[in-house]
């Protein structure tokens, strides 16, 4: 059956990709904490990127993993626990565990190491001084299916960001997850993710025609063809995770309009320095 061709959206040109931060600027700070994001929005980061995770009782929470071993020392499932449960562990001391040592750390806000709400980012972003996009990746496979994308869009439509003109992005490894986003809300910009070269000629009959492509710098480096294939395919191109000069090297010969980073006040100053 023939797809019906959707129009492309007007995106603001740029002279170079924006800058993202991958789980806040997780090089330094860590991952997924609101230290981390407040970091890189001081570090002038023009995009935040996120991973949510449904919890027990119903609340999207900024988690990578599916279990809390490396980031909180625990040996929880995120998705069989409450928000409270989750709100008594520390997700802050495995970045940097011998601070307490250190009599020159700085003190932190035992806040900011708490776990993260989506909508406790969201409210960052809609508070800051200047516009801030975000890409947030809903992880699959989960318990909850489809009720992670429904929540999502629920929770972004209470900040109206649902909507064409949203600042908000939505990005997964699931073809189901960003197909369930377009039939929700058919209006936000959608991301599939590409985290091998061999998939992109199975993922390119069966998505949308506007759809973003974000592939791993990993695969555009060691399968230089990827990335000339999307080029020729004139699809817009959002990369993970480009940390090094050489990498940024590749997404700049490559035209892509993103580039996520642990290092975003890096990939500023190799940018505009």
């Amino acid at each position: 059956m023939r797809r019906t061709p959707r129009i492309r959206r007007a995106r603001q040109p740029r002279t170079r990709p924006q800058v993202v931060a991958h789980r806040g600027s997780s090089h330094d700070t860590a991952e997924h904490t609101l230290a981390a994001y407040v970091k890189a929005l001081d570090e002038g980061a023009e995009a935040l990127e996120c991973d949510v995770r449904l919890t027990a009782d119903g609340h999207l929470v900024c988690v990578h993993d599916r279990n809390l071993r490396r980031t909180a020392s625990n040996a929880g499932i995120v998705s069989t626990m409450n928000l409270a449960e989750l709100d008594e562990l520390d997700f802050a001391s495995w970045k940097s565990p011998w601070s307490d040592l250190d009599d020159e750390a700085p003190e932190r806000d035992p806040e900011h190491g708490k776990v993260l709400t989506l909508r406790k980012l969201l409210t960052t972003v809609a508070d800051y001084d200047r516009p801030v996009e975000l890409a947030i990746e809903t992880k699959h496979p989960t318990r909850y299916g489809g009720l992670v994308e429904r929540r999502l869009v629920e929770t972004l439509g209470d900040f109206g960001w649902d909507r064409a003109g949203s600042p908000a992005r939505i990005m997964s490894f699931s073809l189901n997850a960003v197909n369930r986003v377009r039939k929700l809300a058919p209006e936000l910009d959608v991301v599939i993710l590409v985290d091998k070269a061999h998939h992109w000629p199975v993922l390119r009959p069966v998505i949308g025609d506007d759809w973003i492509v974000g592939p791993g710098i990993d695969e555009l480096r060691d399968h230089p063809g990827l990335g000339k294939h999307l080029v020729k395919a004139g699809r817009e191109i959002h990369v993970w995770t480009v940390n090094t000069a050489d990498d940024l090297q590749i997404c700049l010969d490559l035209g892509v309009t993103a580039v996520i980073s642990d290092r975003p006040a890096h990939m500023l100053e190799l940018l505009d320095g």
